[in-house]
C-alpha cells in the first residue's frame, strides 16, 4: 500500500503476482546454495499452474507434482503496508487438503523419498499426509516450515521426527502457550517439551532464537538498507540453512547463512531473491556472530 492502512476502507496500492509457497521458495534458495532438489506437490490445470511449472523448471528443480485439470492452483494473497510488513493474508489451499494424502500413497512418491538425502515439508499438508511423509522418510533428516499459527499445530504429531523446525515467534507462542514476556530460555524449554529438538525462531527484526539438543543461541539479523517486501524471507532462511546443514555445516554456521539469505530477500521485490556466491558472501559478512543464550535477555514479539 502507498498510504497508512485503514481497516474497513479502500486503501490505494499496487498488485503484484509471484510464484511462491513456503517449500518451493525454500527449495529455490537451497538450489542457489548448491543443493539438488525435487518438488512433490499438487496444482490445478489453470494458467497459474502453468506458471508454477515453468518456475520450477527454470529453478533447476525436478518437478514430480501432479496436475488436477479441474482444480484451481493453491494461492496465497498478502496485504502489505508501506514498510513491507504483512497486514493480513489469505491462503486458499483447498487442493492440498483434498489431494495430498492420496498423493502420498503413490509409488512414485515413495520412490522419490527413498532416493532423497533429506525431506523438507511445510504445514500446508494435512495431518494424515504429514504422518505418512514422516513414515516414508524414517531415518532421513526431515525439515519443516510452520507456515502460520493456524497450521503449525498440524506438525505436532511429527515433532520428534523433525531435524529442524523453522517458525516465527507467533507460531512458537501458539504451540507453547507462552506470551511475549517470556524469556528466550523459557521458550526453548517449552519447545523442547513438545519434542522439538532443534529449531530456528524468527521475530521480525529481533534476534533469531536457535537451539538444538545441546546448545542455544541468539543471532541478530543485520538491518537492511531498505525493506522492499518481507514475503519469502523466512523461506529463504530455511532454504539456505538446510543447504548448509546438508553439506555438513554446524548449526551456528547454517543459521548465519540462513539469516544472510533472508537479508537478501527482504531487499527484493520477489519472494525468492536471485543471488550468486559473491552477493551471498557480501550479505553473510554483515551477519554477526551468534551469542550464547545465557548472555541474552528476553525474546520479544515482532
Amino acid at each position: 500500500m502507498s498510504v497508512p492502512f485503514v481497516p474497513g476502507a479502500s486503501n490505494p496500492g499496487t498488485m503484484r503476482e509471484d510464484v511462491g509457497g513456503g517449500t518451493l521458495n525454500a527449495l529455490r534458495n537451497a538450489v542457489q546454495r548448491g543443493a539438488r532438489a525435487a518438488l512433490l506437490s499438487v496444482r490445478g490445470g489453470d494458467a497459474t499452474g502453468d506458471t508454477v511449472a515453468r518456475t520450477i523448471e527454470a529453478a533447476g528443480i525436478a518437478d514430480l507434482s501432479v496436475t488436477f485439470l479441474d482444480r484451481v492452483t493453491p494461492s496465497y494473497t498478502a496485504l502489505l503496508d508501506r514498510e513491507g510488513d504483512v497486514v493480513a493474508a489469505l491462503a486458499d489451499m483447498e487442493l492440498y487438503e483434498i489431494a495430498f494424502a492420496k498423493q502420498m500413497r503413490r509409488a512414485s512418491v515413495r520412490d522419490a523419498i527413498a532416493r532423497a538425502d533429506a525431506v523438507l515439508t511445510d504445514a500446508n499438508l494435512p495431518v494424515d499426509a504429514l504422518t505418512r511423509l514422516a513414515s516414508l522418510a524414517a531415518g532421513k533428516p526431515i525439515f519443516a516450515i510452520a507456515i502460520s499459527p493456524a497450521k503449525a499445530p498440524r506438525l505436532s504429531g511429527v515433532f520428534p521426527e523433525l531435524s529442524c523446525l523453522f517458525l516465527n515467534r507467533r507460531e512458537a507462542a501458539l504451540l507453547t502457550g507462552l506470551a511475549g514476556s517470556n524469556t528466550a530460555a523459557e521458550m526453548v524449554a517449552a519447545l523442547r517439551r513438545l519434542g522439538i529438538m532443534r529449531a530456528m525462531v524468527t521475530s521480525g527484526p529481533e534476534p533469531v532464537l536457535c537451539y538444538d539438543a545441546t546448545s542455544a543461541f541468539l543471532l541478530t539479523p543485520p538491518t537492511p538498507p531498505r525493506i522492499v517486501d518481507v514475503t519469502g524471507a523466512g523461506d529463504a532462511m530455511t532454504g539456505a540453512a538446510v543447504a548448509a546443514l546438508l553439506r555438513g555445516a554446524d548449526f551456528a554456521t547454517a543459521a548465519r547463512e540462513g539469516v544472510a539469505a533472508a537479508l537478501l530477500t527482504l531487499q527484493s521485490a520477489k519472494a525468492v531473491a536471485e543471488h550468486d556466491p559473491r552477493s551471498f558472501e557480501a550479505a553473510l559478512a554483515l551477519v554477526p556472530a551468534t551469542v550464547p543464550l545465557q548472555t541474552a535477555g528476553a525474546l520479544h514479539d515482532a
